[in-house]
């Protein structure tokens, strides 16, 4: 019969390669892993957070993240697809099968959706603030990935409203920005706060405020329309 420490480094050489020890700490799921990483990235931004910060943050070791993404910014780029992935499919980006839509209510949907999907993952707004105004390699990301495909699915539709006289030729530069920078009032909330919006806010007032932002928008866009009949 062989000692204590015989068996025991019997029974360490029979586990498997990369099967943890007993006394290892369980790892996180995969959701709450991109949850960290995103709550991570959008309060450090990309450059301070470091991959051992990352891995203090998201409660694994320092070489976590390569181990299972390849790299840090592998890490962002599942980050970003498993935030934007969730909140893109709750938009309704599909045009309606065989019937003629109200181009300008179906843009008032998406824009309003855009909005209060983003008051469940407000860290993503941060992280494409932080993101848009650097000319990097996640730029081309969110571009290519998108914010390129998702402005094409609005084409047909301003088309149709630029054809019908409804709405003014715009460059596409200047609808995303006219579109994007007011998602701020639904994830500024210490500012809304402060501005009288009451905390914390009922569900209906967040679609409310949703439904106001998105009207102004959208009003104001077929407005410079009308002007040009």
């Amino acid at each position: 019969m062989g000692t204590a420490a015989e068996s025991q480094s019997q029974s360490a050489s029979a586990r498997r390669p990369g099967r943890p020890s007993a006394d290892t700490r369980a790892l996180p799921d995969e959701a709450s892993i991109l949850k960290r990483g995103l709550e991570a990235f959008a309060e450090l931004g990309y450059d301070r957070a470091s991959a051992r910060e990352l891995a203090r943050r998201l409660g694994v070791s320092h070489n976590f993240i390569n181990d299972r993404y390849g790299s840090k910014a592998a890490f962002w780029r599942a980050v970003v697809d498993f935030a934007l992935g969730a909140q893109l499919a709750q938009l309704p980006l599909e045009e309606p099968p065989g019937q003629a839509p109200d181009d300008a209510e179906r843009l008032r949907r998406i824009v309003t959706g855009f909005y209060l999907t983003s008051v469940d993952t407000p860290q993503l707004g941060r992280v494409f603030v932080d993101e848009l105004s650097r000319d990097t390699e996640r730029l081309d990301y969110l571009y290519d990935h998108y914010i390129g495909p998702t402005l094409q699915t609005l084409v047909p539709s301003i088309d149709r409203l630029v054809a019908a006289g409804r709405m003014a030729p715009i460059p596409m530069d200047v609808l995303f920005f006219a579109v994007f920078p007011p998602i701020s009032g639904m994830i500024d909330l210490p500012l809304a706060r402060r501005l009288g919006r009451p905390h914390p806010a009922t569900p209906e007032q967040l679609a409310a405020t949703a439904e106001s932002l998105a009207t102004l928008v959208i009003n104001g866009l077929l407005a410079a329309g009308a002007g040009n009949r």
